[in-house]
Parts: structure tokens; sequence; C-alpha cells
């Protein structure tokens, strides 16, 4: 376990949400949402608020409860044993919560914050849409100014609770002129201004979350559910992506935990050859090596959490994290999976329901194809923006040489950087 590095809150936190999980979640609601019975999990959020588990980061006069981002993902590895339907409706406030809690003013707060984090209001938020994914500043949703309103105009495609959410974070764009960049704005659209559901989606995993296509149609948002600064929704969305792409990271550790969990107690009981199947390497190295890189992924995430609680610009590291955990994660439901063999594949036990979970992990909130060009862009800027500091220059004409104003050097520059 990693008790070695949280602290006696988190520590705490992480075992009071362990129970809450044990205990308080009933397991005819997941399997209700998994058959699509259950359209959104109401009481999960309404349970949840309850036992003051929502946006554990935000201030306590809010619903919070102050504490930080280790925390936060401390308590999301536990939720995300119950799958990612069930870690999306845990994150969510958390996500959209970000943005108010940072730009939002004080009566957005209290008005939507608040009620969020009391389970009172259910919140979603929209980024993609139908043209594009990944291209979120190319975003055709615009919004105009008429009066005391904006006239909001567009859709939102997957939109976790589409179907559900009682309020929607939305990006538009409010300048025509500007950069991409430049160009948008955030605002919290009520359901009942106007927000249609084009289409409820069939999905492969992540049921019962009410994954939909919102459509707004002149709906008139009131100029005082402008989020932050007029055509300022970069700002708004560097921020919004730490929450998603860290919570993004740790529901996965928790699922790989659960599937390895089922694995090793299998593979402890069952017979083949004369022996428990544990006894052969086949089976055994696949645990040894999916446990070590849960324990890695577990590691970046705190890491990245602990930047994030400095204050500090943490992208590379919570796309470091979003990376490696979403994919050690689904590598270890795989695995458990195999090692289960036929029975692993039917509904007996969970884990083909955190197969179908798992897979959802590496495309959203940033496809890790996309992660993986913020990572090498942040290494790139890092490296470079440090030579230019320190006037240091490269010989390209001759190999392992390395140049300063004071000195060449031949071997790897990386040993001698000056003081």
């Amino acid at each position: 376990m990693f008790d070695v590095l949280l602290n006696e809150d988190e520590r705490n936190i992480r075992d009071e949400v362990r129970r809450f999980v044990r205990d308080k979640v009933d397991r005819e609601l997941i399997l209700a949402m998994d058959s699509k019975a259950k359209e959104y999990p109401y009481e999960f959020i309404k349970a949840a608020a309850k036992e003051n588990l929502l946006g554990l980061r935000f201030p306590k006069e809010y619903g919070g409860r102050g504490l930080g981002w280790v925390s936060e993902m401390v308590a999301l590895e536990e939720i995300g044993v119950l799958g990612i339907a069930l870690g999306c409706a845990y994150s969510l406030p958390s996500i959209v919560g970000e943005a108010i809690d940072r730009f939002g003013t004080s009566e957005q707060k209290k008005d939507y914050l608040l009620p969020t984090l009391q389970g009172k209001k259910i919140c979603g938020e929209g980024l993609t849409e139908p043209r594009g994914g990944s291209d979120f500043f190319g975003t055709n949703t615009t919004a105009i100014k008429k009066d005391d309103v904006f006239i909001v105009n567009g859709e939102k495609r997957f939109v976790a609770g589409g179907v559900g959410a009682d309020y929607f974070l939305v990006y538009a764009k409010t300048d025509f002129k500007a950069p991409a960049h430049e160009a948008l704005s955030a605002f919290l659209v009520d359901r009942d201004m106007g927000v249609k559901v084009e289409e409820e989606y069939e999905l492969m995993g992540c049921r019962g979350m009410g994954a939909a296509r919102i459509v707004m149609r002149n709906v008139e948002v009131p100029v005082v559910n402008l989020v932050g600064e007029l055509n300022d929704g970069n700002s708004i969305f560097n921020a919004m992506m730490v929450p998603e792409r860290l919570t993004s990271a740790a529901g996965p550790i928790g699922m790989g935990r659960a599937a390895m969990e089922i694995a090793v107690r299998y593979a402890d009981k069952r017979e083949a050859f004369g022996r428990a199947i544990k006894k052969f390497e086949a089976i055994s190295f696949k645990v040894a090596d999916c446990t070590t890189s849960l324990d890695a992924a577990r590691g970046l995430v705190y890491r990245a959490a602990k930047k994030a609680d400095t204050g500090k610009w943490c992208r590379k590291e919570v796309s470091q994290a979003k990376v490696f955990a979403t994919e050690a994660g689904f590598v270890a439901v795989h695995e458990a999976m195999q090692i289960l063999g036929g029975i692993g594949y039917t509904d007996v036990y969970p884990i083909e329901r955190l197969y179908r979970d798992a897979r959802l992990a590496t495309i959203w909130t940033g496809s890790n194809e996309v992660q993986r060009l913020i990572i090498q862009n942040e290494v790139f800027n890092e490296i470079l923006a440090e030579d230019r500091s320190l006037k240091r220059d490269v010989e390209l004409d001759t190999p392992g040489a390395y140049k300063t104003d004071e000195k060449v050097y031949t071997e790897a520059p990386n040993k001698y950087y000056p003081n």
C-alpha cells in the first residue's frame, strides 16, 4: 500500500470512502445502470453528498472539506472500484466545480456550487461537438449578447448527464474575429432554459450516466451566468483539465486493482494439471507486472496531485498520469480476464464490465494521443527554455558535444548542467 506517501488526513479519507463503497453503494444500482434500466445514478450522488464526500477540495462554506488534490485522488481510486460510470458521476462536481470555484462569482457559488456538493443539483459539461473531439477550440456553438442575455446556439455530444443533469457548463464562441484561443466563453446553462436532448447514446461501457447529445436553439442565458471574463474560456478550460484528467487517471487504478484482486483470489483456488494456477509463471508474472504498473501509476497520480496542490503549472504531470494510469488500468483488467479464462468473459464476475468501462478511459477527457502531444510539447519547452535562460547552445555538428558560454562538454550534457 501507499500509506508511506499519504498523510493522516489522506489515509482517513481513503478509509472513509472505502467504507462508503462497501456499505452504502447498492450492487443492484450498478447492475441496473449497466443493463440500461437506470438512466442516471441520482441515489449515488445523494448518498455521497450525505456523507460529505463530493468536491473534497472545495471550501467548507460551499459544501466541500477544504482538502487537497491527493485526498481527492485517493477517493477517486476507491470509487473507481465501482466502475467508470459512478466514477464519472463522482468526478463531475469536482470538474465543473473547479470552474465555478476559481472563476465564478459569489452568487454562482451559492446558486450552483453549494447545491451541487449538497446533492441537490446535478451538473454536466458541454465540451465535445459533432465536428471534432480533440479540436476543442474549433467549437461551432455560439453565444451572442443581446441586452441582458446571451443567445446560445449549438450542440454538444457525449455529454455525461445529458440525461439527468440540472445544468451544464457550456463553452461557446463569443468573439468571431479573435484567434481561437481568445474567442470562447463559458456559461452556466440550466436545462430548463431550453436545453434539449436530441440523442441518448448506447455505449459499450459507462452505462447509466445519461450520455447524450444536447442541443441549444436560441437558448437565452442571463449575463450573470457568464463564468469568468468574456472571451476567457481558455483559462477556464485549462483549469478544468486538471481535475478532468486527474480524475480520469485515478479511477482506472481502482478498476485495475479490483480486477487484479479477483484474479489473484481466483488463481489461488483454481487448479490445473494438479496445482493452483498461481504456481504457473504464465499467471503469476501477469500479476507481478500489472501490480507494478498500477503502483507506478498511483505514484504518477500522487505526484501530479501534489504539484496541483502547489498551484503551479502541472500540465505535463497531469497528462503523464492520465496516459500511464489509464493504460495500466486497462491492461490490468485485460490480464485479469485472461487469468480467469472463459469465466472471466461472462457476467459471473464483474471483469467483463470493468473491461468495457476501462476502455473508455484512454479516449475521453483528451485522448491519450493528445496527452502524448502535450507531454512532448511541455518537455521540449522545459529543456529548451532552460537552455535559453542559461545561454546554452548545442553543437549539432559534433556528436555528443554540449556548449555553454564557458565550456564545451563532449559527454552526455545532462551530467554537466552548470550550477
